[in-house]
Protein backbone atom coordinates (compact mmCIF):
# COMPACT_ATOMS: atom_id res chain seq x y z
CA UNK A 1 0.00 0.00 0.00
CA UNK A 2 2.96 2.34 0.55
CA UNK A 3 4.05 1.88 -3.08
CA UNK A 4 0.56 2.67 -4.37
CA UNK A 5 0.33 5.78 -2.19
CA UNK A 6 3.81 6.88 -3.24
CA UNK A 7 2.91 6.54 -6.92
CA UNK A 8 -0.20 8.67 -6.40
CA UNK A 9 1.81 11.29 -4.49
CA UNK A 10 4.40 11.51 -7.29
CA UNK A 11 1.69 11.86 -9.95
CA UNK A 12 0.00 14.51 -7.80
CA UNK A 13 3.24 16.45 -7.53
CA UNK A 14 3.74 16.39 -11.31
CA UNK A 15 0.15 17.47 -12.00
CA UNK A 16 0.21 20.30 -9.45
CA UNK A 17 3.63 21.55 -10.59
CA UNK A 18 2.50 21.48 -14.22
CA UNK A 19 -0.66 23.39 -13.33
CA UNK A 20 1.17 26.04 -11.34
CA UNK A 21 3.79 26.52 -14.07
CA UNK A 22 1.04 26.69 -16.70
CA UNK A 23 -0.93 29.21 -14.67
CA UNK A 24 2.08 31.46 -14.20
CA UNK A 25 3.19 31.10 -17.83
CA UNK A 26 6.53 29.54 -16.85
CA UNK A 27 5.96 26.06 -18.27
CA UNK A 28 8.54 25.59 -21.04
CA UNK A 29 7.23 24.39 -24.40
CA UNK A 30 7.71 20.61 -24.44
CA UNK A 31 6.16 17.34 -25.56
CA UNK A 32 5.99 15.67 -22.15
CA UNK A 33 3.93 17.64 -19.60
CA UNK A 34 1.09 20.10 -19.97
CA UNK A 35 -1.10 20.44 -23.03
CA UNK A 36 1.06 19.14 -25.85
CA UNK A 37 -1.35 18.66 -28.72
CA UNK A 38 -0.19 19.55 -32.21
CA UNK A 39 -2.23 22.77 -32.09
CA UNK A 40 -0.85 23.78 -28.69
CA UNK A 41 2.72 23.18 -29.82
CA UNK A 42 2.31 25.16 -33.05
CA UNK A 43 3.56 28.44 -31.49
CA UNK A 44 4.83 29.76 -28.16
CA UNK A 45 1.63 31.78 -27.75
CA UNK A 46 -0.73 28.84 -28.29
CA UNK A 47 1.31 26.69 -25.89
CA UNK A 48 1.22 29.38 -23.20
CA UNK A 49 -2.51 30.06 -23.60
CA UNK A 50 -3.47 26.38 -23.76
CA UNK A 51 -1.55 25.55 -20.60
CA UNK A 52 -2.90 28.62 -18.81
CA UNK A 53 -6.48 27.54 -19.59
CA UNK A 54 -5.82 23.90 -18.60
CA UNK A 55 -3.90 24.78 -15.41
CA UNK A 56 -6.84 24.75 -12.98
CA UNK A 57 -7.85 21.25 -14.05
CA UNK A 58 -4.26 20.08 -13.72
CA UNK A 59 -4.10 21.39 -10.15
CA UNK A 60 -7.50 19.82 -9.41
CA UNK A 61 -6.32 16.47 -10.77
CA UNK A 62 -3.20 16.75 -8.62
CA UNK A 63 -5.29 17.40 -5.52
CA UNK A 64 -7.48 14.39 -6.35
CA UNK A 65 -4.39 12.22 -6.75
CA UNK A 66 -2.98 13.49 -3.45
CA UNK A 67 -6.26 12.72 -1.65
CA UNK A 68 -6.26 9.26 -3.22
CA UNK A 69 -2.69 8.78 -1.99
CA UNK A 70 -3.72 9.69 1.55
CA UNK A 71 -6.57 7.18 1.48
CA UNK A 72 -4.39 4.48 -0.11
CA UNK A 73 -1.69 4.96 2.52
CA UNK A 74 -4.14 4.11 5.30
CA UNK A 75 -5.87 1.20 3.55
CA UNK A 76 -5.08 -2.46 2.91
CA UNK A 77 -3.81 -3.64 -0.50
CA UNK A 78 -7.20 -4.32 -2.07
CA UNK A 79 -8.71 -1.00 -1.09
CA UNK A 80 -5.49 0.86 -1.94
CA UNK A 81 -5.48 -0.56 -5.47
CA UNK A 82 -9.18 0.21 -5.91
CA UNK A 83 -8.75 3.76 -4.66
CA UNK A 84 -5.73 4.22 -6.94
CA UNK A 85 -7.63 2.98 -9.99
CA UNK A 86 -10.67 5.16 -9.37
CA UNK A 87 -8.55 8.18 -8.51
CA UNK A 88 -6.46 7.87 -11.66
CA UNK A 89 -9.53 7.50 -13.89
CA UNK A 90 -11.19 10.58 -12.35
CA UNK A 91 -7.91 12.52 -12.62
CA UNK A 92 -7.54 11.57 -16.29
CA UNK A 93 -11.08 12.75 -17.05
CA UNK A 94 -10.32 15.99 -15.19
CA UNK A 95 -7.14 16.51 -17.22
CA UNK A 96 -9.05 15.70 -20.41
CA UNK A 97 -11.60 18.39 -19.64
CA UNK A 98 -8.75 20.87 -19.33
CA UNK A 99 -7.25 19.82 -22.65
CA UNK A 100 -10.64 20.19 -24.35
CA UNK A 101 -11.08 23.67 -22.89
CA UNK A 102 -7.55 24.58 -23.98
CA UNK A 103 -8.23 23.34 -27.51
CA UNK A 104 -11.32 25.54 -27.75
CA UNK A 105 -9.40 28.52 -26.36
CA UNK A 106 -6.67 28.34 -29.00
CA UNK A 107 -8.83 27.22 -31.94
CA UNK A 108 -8.76 30.62 -33.65
CA UNK A 109 -5.05 31.14 -33.05
CA UNK A 110 -3.74 28.02 -34.78
CA UNK A 111 -2.45 28.52 -38.34
CA UNK A 112 -4.36 26.55 -40.95
CA UNK A 113 -2.36 23.53 -42.10
CA UNK A 114 -2.28 22.59 -45.76
CA UNK A 115 -3.63 19.10 -46.35
CA UNK A 116 -2.28 17.26 -49.38
CA UNK A 117 -4.19 15.17 -51.89
CA UNK A 118 -6.79 13.03 -50.13
CA UNK A 119 -6.99 15.28 -47.09
CA UNK A 120 -5.97 12.94 -44.28
CA UNK A 121 -2.76 11.52 -45.68
CA UNK A 122 0.23 11.40 -43.38
CA UNK A 123 2.45 12.04 -46.36
CA UNK A 124 3.55 8.44 -46.82
CA UNK A 125 0.72 7.50 -49.19
CA UNK A 126 2.03 7.17 -52.74
CA UNK A 127 -1.46 7.94 -54.11
CA UNK A 128 -2.17 11.02 -52.00
CA UNK A 129 -1.92 13.51 -54.89
CA UNK A 130 -3.99 11.43 -57.31
CA UNK A 131 -7.36 12.19 -55.72
CA UNK A 132 -9.53 14.36 -57.87
CA UNK A 133 -11.17 17.34 -56.14
CA UNK A 134 -14.88 16.91 -55.48
CA UNK A 135 -17.18 19.02 -57.69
Amino acid sequence: MFVVALALFVLALVAIATGVLGLTGKLPRNRFVGVHTEDALSTEETFRIANHVAAPTSVAAGLLLFAGGLIASAANWGIALGVAAVTMVVALFTLGAGVNAAGRAIAGLVPVREEGGCGQSCGACSLRDTCAPAN
